[in-house]
C-alpha cells in the first residue's frame, strides 16, 4: 500500500480498518478567534506581605554594580540614576482574549506596551491564536520599518508569550508539554546577587556575583573585584560554581586582565563583559581567554543577532531573555541554532514562571537562573518562593521545575 492509499483508507490490521486519529489541535478547542488585546496590571491572587529588606543587603538596590554608565561619575552609583523613573517606560503584561472566553497572559520588556496597543492590536484581532508561527512572522515583518531590536521586539515577546499561555489553557496542558514534554526531572539552578550568606544557607551551590567595579575604577577596582571573587570562593568551598555578571561595563583589555586575576578561584563563566553587538570584540576575548567561559546574549534580539554571535565565535554560552529576544517562539529558534554547535542556552531569568517551561523542555538548556527575595522578610516570603518554584534540593544544590497547571500556570488577577 502506498502512502496515499494509507492516508485515504487507514491501515488494515486483522481485516479491520484503523484510521489515524485526529490530532488534538484539530478539534473545537483550537477553533478560536482573538477578540481582545489589552495591557493589564497583574497582581498575585495570594499577595505576600510587604517588608523592608535587611540593612546592608545587596538586594536593597543601593549597592554599586558595574554598568555601561559607570564611566560617568554622576550616574555611576546606582542604575536608578540613569534608568527610566518608576512608572515610566516600564515592561508590560498583555492579555489576549478569545471568542470562547480563553485568555492568555504574557510579559514583555521595556517600552513594548505602547507598540502593542497602538500597532499590533489591529494585526491580532480576528486571528486564530493557535497560529503562533504565522502571527510571529506577521508581527515581525510589520515592525521592520522601526525596529528589529529593542522596544519592537519587546512588544512581540509579550504577545508571543500570551499566545503560548492561551494555547496551553485551551488544551488544558502546561506549556512545556506543548514544547515536546520534559527533558529532565528538574532543573539545576543558580542564584544571582551578592547576598551570599542567604543564598548558601538556602542551599545554592552555584552563585553569580554582580561585579561592582569596571575600568573607570582603575587598578583599585580590579583588586576589589578579585577580593570579592576570592571571598565568595572561600564561602562556597572548592566544589561549587561561581559566575561573574559584568553587565556591559568592561572593555577587552580589562576583561582579559580580570580573567587572569580570578583564574585561581575557578570562575565558571564571565558574562556580558562587553557591550551588546560588539561581536568582533567578543570573538577576540573568547579566543584570548582559556581559563573560563564567555557568556552573553541577554541584550541580543532574535536569532539574527545570535547568528552574528555564532559567526564570530563570540560566546561559549548563550543567554537570551524570553521577554526581550522575541518570546518563546524565537527563543526556540535560537536554541535550535545553538544545539547544532553544542552551545548551551541558559536564558537570562530562566527560572521565571514562563521561561522555566522552555528550560524544562529543551535538552541544551541545562541550568535556570533564579533570584531569591531579599533577606530580612517573614518566613512566608521564602516558603512561597519554594512553593512557586517547586524547589527541591540535591547534589547540585537547588533545583526548580515549572508548574503543571495549564499554560504557564499563572496564579494572578488583573486590572
Amino acid at each position: 500500500m502506498n502512502r496515499r492509499s494509507f492516508l485515504k483508507h487507514g491501515l488494515q490490521l486483522g481485516g479491520a480498518a484503523v484510521t489515524v486519529p485526529a490530532l488534538a489541535f484539530q478539534d473545537e478547542k483550537s477553533n478560536l478567534k482573538i477578540t481582545g488585546v489589552r495591557i493589564v496590571q497583574p497582581r498575585a491572587k495570594r499577595p505576600l506581605p510587604a517588608y523592608t529588606p535587611a540593612p546592608g543587603s545587596w538586594s536593597t538596590g543601593g549597592v554599586e554594580v558595574a554598568n555601561p554608565m559607570s564611566i560617568y561619575p554622576q550616574y555611576k552609583a546606582t542604575r536608578s540614576l540613569w534608568n527610566p523613573d518608576p512608572g515610566k517606560l516600564e515592561g508590560f503584561t498583555v492579555e489576549i482574549s478569545t471568542d470562547k472566553g480563553v485568555k492568555g497572559y504574557g510579559s514583555g520588556g521595556t517600552g513594548g506596551g505602547p507598540v502593542v496597543e497602538q500597532h499590533l492590536v489591529k494585526l491580532l484581532i480576528g486571528q486564530n491564536p493557535f497560529n503562533i508561527e504565522r502571527i510571529w512572522d506577521i508581527l515581525y515583518r510589520s515592525t521592520m520599518p522601526y525596529g528589529q531590536a529593542g522596544i519592537a521586539i519587546n512588544a512581540i515577546s509579550g504577545v508571543d508569550l500570551a499566545l503560548w499561555d492561551l494555547v496551553g489553557k485551551a488544551l488544558n496542558v502546561p506549556v512545556y508539554q506543548l514544547l515536546g514534554g520534559a527533558t529532565k526531572d528538574r532543573i539545576p539552578s543558580y542564584c544571582t546577587g551578592n547576598d551570599f550568606d542567604q543564598h548558601l544557607k538556602f542551599g545554592y551551590k552555584r552563585l553569580k556575583i554582580a561585579i561592582p567595579y569596571g575600568p573607570a575604577d582603575g587598578y583599585e577596582g580590579q583588586k576589589k573585584n578579585v577580593e570579592l571573587v576570592k571571598h565568595t570562593r572561600a564561602m562556597l568551598g572548592p566544589d561549587g560554581d561561581i559566575m561573574l555578571d559584568c553587565y556591559m561595563a568592561w572593555n577587552e583589555q580589562y576583561t582579559i586582565e580580570m580573567a587572569g586575576l580570578v583564574e585561581p578561584y575557578r570562575v565558571y563563566w564571565m558574562e556580558e563583559c562587553l557591550q551588546p553587538r560588539d561581536y568582533e570584540g567578543f570573538g577576540r576575548i573568547r579566543a584570548a581567554i582559556k581559563s573560563t567561559r564567555i557568556a552573553t546574549g541577554e541584550h541580543e534580539y532574535t536569532r539574527y543577532a545570535f547568528r552574528q554571535l555564532l559567526d564570530h565565535r563570540g560566546a561559549d554560552i548563550w543567554q537570551p531573555d524570553i521577554h526581550w529576544c522575541g518570546g518563546l517562539t524565537e527563543l526556540r529558534r535560537i536554541a535550535a541554532l545553538a544545539a547544532a554547535y553544542d552551545i548551551p542556552v541558559i536564558p537570562h531569568v530562566g527560572g521565571s514562571f514562563d521561561c522555566i517551561h522552555f528550560g524544562y523542555a529543551t535538552p541544551n538548556s541545562p541550568w535556570a537562573e533564579t533570584f531569591m527575595p531579599p533577606p530580612g522578610g517573614p518566613e512566608i516570603i521564602y516558603k512561597r518562593f519554594e512553593e512557586d518554584n517547586h524547589v527541591t534540593r540535591g547534589p547540585e544544590g537547588i533545583y526548580v521545575r515549572p508548574s503543571d497547571r495549564p499554560g504557564f500556570g499563572w496564579d494572578i488577577d488583573v486590572s
